[in-house]
């Protein structure tokens, strides 16, 4: 087998003067065809180059294009002008008695400021629905102008399904059994705001129900102080299917996989401020200066006024039945608190210790000393049959 080199020099040795004279010719008109530059030139290219790459990072790091970049792209034809750069449609499905109303009276502070349209439901009691009623609901927060922030205590809806486009999900939840005591005093004797303020919401409720002691009814197995009633959180976060509201490991498991999928941000009541702290992070156009609002004397003024009165604190024995009986809401929450400290610990921030595996977590949550937050009722009992027929089924 012949060599490489002498392969190529066989092919040297025959190549005649006039091909190589064609050869050479050939290669000076293809870089007499490249385009030549100054060196002033190229030092000018360079540093565009540079400045270019300075000015995007520079973006990057402040959360999007200034406002004159995005008039002009408009104006240019680029980009329609209802295409925004960032989340402009939020869905907060508050959950009762877990600050929603604090959150909600920042936001329409917040929406004045930002100019962004804030559409907060007075429905209270609805929080399942029927598919058609599922439909009706997502096309009408789809025809809210953008930006816009909805609201409403309602059970996660899926939008994709039908084949509409999803908008961004955030919500704050609570320690369960601290979410279940501050509920069951409410209803009965209301907040500071007035004496008889309990008496108009709850003008049904007998006085022997009233004054019903919270260890009675947790160890004589009340029904309001009892399974499925203790089961309130998770379908926030499963959704419309009626397994949903079935204490148990399928629902669960899809809260957990809607929160990953679908939520932006999940916090904790316990840890507010944080939470208030990562959604100017996250969402900016919404929240910007909402922890200086929070903040003011002139907020907490009246959040004064809204700390539920009468509130008592029920015997360790009573408190051991309830988290057992909340289970499945534990484990959420555990779920919902872990990947909230991991957010935070991206962006640096601290969280608390993490509770010991041998010690139940409600021992040590109901410890923590966390303002109380504007009170809200939650909604009352639906007493609506459920008929299979008119629930959206999804796998």
């Amino acid at each position: 087998m012949k060599s490489l080199g002498s392969s190529c020099s066989s092919r040297a040795a025959a190549e005649t003067p006039e091909a190589s004279r064609e050869r050479r010719a050939g290669r000076g008109a293809l870089w007499s065809a490249w385009p030549r530059c100054a060196p002033r030139d190229l030092a000018f290219c360079m540093a565009a180059l540079l400045l270019f790459c300075l000015g995007s990072l520079f973006i990057q790091l402040n959360g999007g294009p200034p406002k004159v970049l995005l008039e002009l792209r408009n104006y240019l034809g680029k980009t329609p002008s209802n295409v925004l750069p960032f989340p402009s449609q939020v869905i907060y499905n508050r959950v009762g008695k877990c600050g929603s109303r604090t959150v909600v009276l920042l936001l329409r502070i917040l929406a004045e400021r930002h100019q962004f349209n804030l559409v907060s439901s007075d429905i209270h009691n609805k929080t399942r629905l029927t598919k058609h009623e599922q439909v009706e609901l997502m096309r009408n927060i789809s025809t809210i102008p953008q930006p816009f922030l909805y609201t409403r205590h309602v059970h996660f809806l899926n939008f994709t399904r039908f084949r509409i486009e999803q908008p961004v999900y955030i919500n704050i939840i609570r320690d369960p059994i601290n979410r279940f005591l501050s509920n069951y005093f409410f209803r009965r004797f209301g907040d500071w705001r007035g004496e008889q303020n309990h008496l108009i919401r709850t003008p049904r409720m007998k006085d022997d129900e009233r004054y019903l002691d919270i260890n009675v009814c947790i160890l004589e197995n009340y029904p309001e102080c009892s399974n499925p009633r203790l089961f309130y959180i998770v379908p926030y976060f499963c959704g419309q299917h009626p397994q949903c509201r079935e204490p148990g490991v399928w629902a669960l498991e899809r809260a957990k996989q809607n929160v990953l999928e679908n939520f932006l941000l999940v916090g904790i009541l316990e840890e507010l401020e944080d939470v208030l702290l990562l959604l100017e992070r996250l969402l900016p156009h919404y929240f910007s200066d909402v922890l200086t609002i929070y903040k003011s004397p002139a907020f907490w003024k009246v959040g004064n006024l809204t700390g539920t009165v009468k509130k008592s604190m029920p015997t360790l024995e009573a408190l051991q039945v309830l988290y057992r009986r909340m289970k499945y809401e534990y484990e959420f929450y555990n779920f919902v608190r872990d990947q909230f400290h991991l957010v935070k610990k991206k962006i640096g921030l601290k969280s608390l210790l993490p509770i010991s595996s041998h010690e139940p977590s409600f021992l040590r949550e109901l410890t923590l000393h966390t303002p109380d937050p504007l009170e809200e009722e939650e909604e009352e009992v639906e007493e609506v049959e459920d008929d299979a027929k008119n629930w959206l089924v999804q796998p």
